[in-house]
């Protein structure tokens, strides 16, 4: 996983069953100062799943966001 992609992934399984926002991914895991938008953090979660081969561990939540499902 790259430096970002990790960041991620550290953050979600730190809350599990916590649904977050792409605005709030975005300050919490980028910044405040981040540029991009929204889509990045899709991106990332896209690569996360598919590098982990469990395209399950990040849910999408439909309006939501994504969390991680709790054990």
């Amino acid at each position: 996983l790259t430096g970002k992609e990790f960041d991620l992934l550290a953050f979600l399984l730190e809350h599990p069953g916590i649904v977050f926002s792409r605005e709030q991914l975005l300050d919490r895991v980028w910044g405040l100062t981040y540029p991009g938008g929204t889509r990045t953090v899709d991106v990332h979660v896209a690569q996360v799943r598919r590098k982990l081969g469990r395209p399950d561990l990040i849910r999408t939540v439909r309006g939501a966001g994504y969390k991680v499902a709790r054990s």
